[in-house]
């Protein structure tokens, strides 16, 4: 019992280094921007070049831990991750940034999936699991707390570069603690890689996003944008086709005939769409409209980390006694209430409703990620554990890209008097991404996580 809890904890600290990194650079965008000369279409690309890197390869790095071994992959992960750290804290320009997050992605696709198949298997019982699940969420929103304020910390004292260096601590403990604690792991029986499913679905998500990175700068309905949207379509249609014949796809699209993994799959890229949207639109409303300081700015974030670490574990408990649908249409209203406290938005909203929408937010996203995760992991057999939290972790990364994407194409060319108003339907979205919630739960039946 000691052990599978010890187990746990070391897999939480690639969760917890993951989501520390994704909210530490948040944080600095703004400093990013002026340190590097860059606008908002290049952090953008500095923030999606992780995740789209990270979405795209999650699923046959959850293929290649089943195949060669659990602990092996996460450990390669956690160094690659380390390497990249270092590469982005040493980058001289905004195109080595970019490239060295891309590098980062390539770790951290090793990370997530892969460690929570070993919790998986550590974890036999279902309600025993679904605690732990719980507890794996909360790391997220305790990594969130601890990134933004981190960050802005860092900055007072030291410039950007230092986001990066804070890694390595993180990554020595994790790379020691996992080669004592952690035992390794594979599936019986492995799944072969599928390499023309792996490009087509990194073409999807690259051009899917870079088409509304780029949307507000070449015209969206220019010659370029337009052979964007063909090629997206093309992509995706080719994704189908080669998924639907390969004996063992990257993806088995049959999956998504059960309403209630299909439903668990689309929860988790809206909570993560309308997480990232909050995120960067706080953290660009707060320091350039109301000229706030990087550590004010991380601060204000509190109440949504605090929300997510305390509602995360009770939400586990809530699964495992009763399945998912009420922890889900608790986290639709919290997320809805959330996104629609921020549809007014100017340039002197009162600081007490912005700290409550972002509780509010917080609250929602902790309730959310257990009762997905858990549907989605009881989708698929314990063998098929590494591509099975591989789908989900997907789903988020792609909504993370999505919401940094759509957020920023709303504000590239506001000005700092403009931002609130240009914001607006971002909240707008935030709330809907609530109410979609609220429709997954219906599809989710109550008994779901004890399958």
């Amino acid at each position: 019992m000691r052990r599978r809890w010890t187990v746990l904890a070391v897999c939480c600290l690639s969760m917890f280094l993951v989501g520390l990194d994704t909210t530490i650079v948040n944080v600095g965008l703004p400093t990013i921007g002026r340190g590097l000369d860059v606008d908002t279409r290049g952090l953008e690309w500095i923030v999606d070049a992780y995740t789209l890197v990270l979405a795209s390869l999650l699923i046959s790095s959850g293929a290649l831990a089943d195949r060669f071994g659990r602990r092996r992959v996460f450990q390669c992960g956690l160094a690659l991750f380390g390497a990249a750290s270092l590469l982005c804290a040493l980058a001289p320009s905004a195109g080595v940034l970019v490239a060295a997050r891309a590098l980062q992605g390539v770790g951290a696709s090793m990370l997530s999936p892969v460690a929570l198949a070993i919790v998986v298997n550590a974890m036999p019982d279902p309600k025993e699991r679904a605690q732990a699940i719980g507890v794996w969420a909360s790391v997220f929103g305790l990594s969130m707390a601890a990134g933004p304020v981190t960050g802005g910390a860092l900055l007072a004292g030291l410039d950007w570069r230092a986001l990066f260096w804070i890694n390595a601590p993180v990554i020595a403990s994790a790379l020691l603690l996992s080669a004592v604690f952690v035992p390794e792991s594979r599936a019986q029986r492995a799944r072969r890689l599928d390499l023309p499913g792996q490009v087509l679905l990194t073409m999807v998500l690259a051009v899917v996003v870079g088409v509304l990175i780029e949307g507000p700068h070449i015209g969206w309905t220019s010659p370029a944008a337009l052979a964007g949207y063909a090629s997206a379509a093309a992509a995706t249609a080719g994704f189908v086709w080669v998924e639907s014949r390969r004996r063992e796809p990257l993806m088995d699209l049959r999956l998504f005939r059960s309403p209630g993994f299909g439903g668990a799959v689309v929860g988790a890229a809206a909570v993560f769409v309308a997480l990232n949207m909050t995120l960067l639109l706080n953290t660009l409303y707060l320091q350039h409209t109301r000229g706030w300081t990087p550590l004010a700015a991380g601060a204000a974030t509190l109440p949504l980390a605090l929300g997510a670490t305390v509602c995360a574990p009770w939400s586990g408990r809530m699964v495992g006694r009763t399945g998912p649908r009420r922890p889900l249409l608790v986290a639709s209203g919290f997320i809805t209430a959330g996104g629609l406290c921020m549809v007014r938005l100017t340039p002197h909203t009162s600081v007490l409703l912005l700290l409550a929408a972002y509780a509010l937010i917080g609250i929602g996203f902790g309730f959310a990620n257990a009762p997905i995760t858990n549907t989605a992991v009881n989708g698929l057999p314990p063998a098929r554990a590494g591509v099975t939290g591989a789908i989900t972790s997907t789903a988020r990364q792609l909504g993370s890209a999505l919401g940094i994407a759509l957020a920023g194409a709303l504000i590239t060319t506001a000005t700092p008097t403009e931002l609130a108003q240009a914001s607006r339907p971002g909240w707008i979205m935030v709330a809907g991404c609530g109410a979609l919630l609220f429709l997954i739960a219906h599809m989710s039946g109550p008994k779901a996580s004890h399958g």
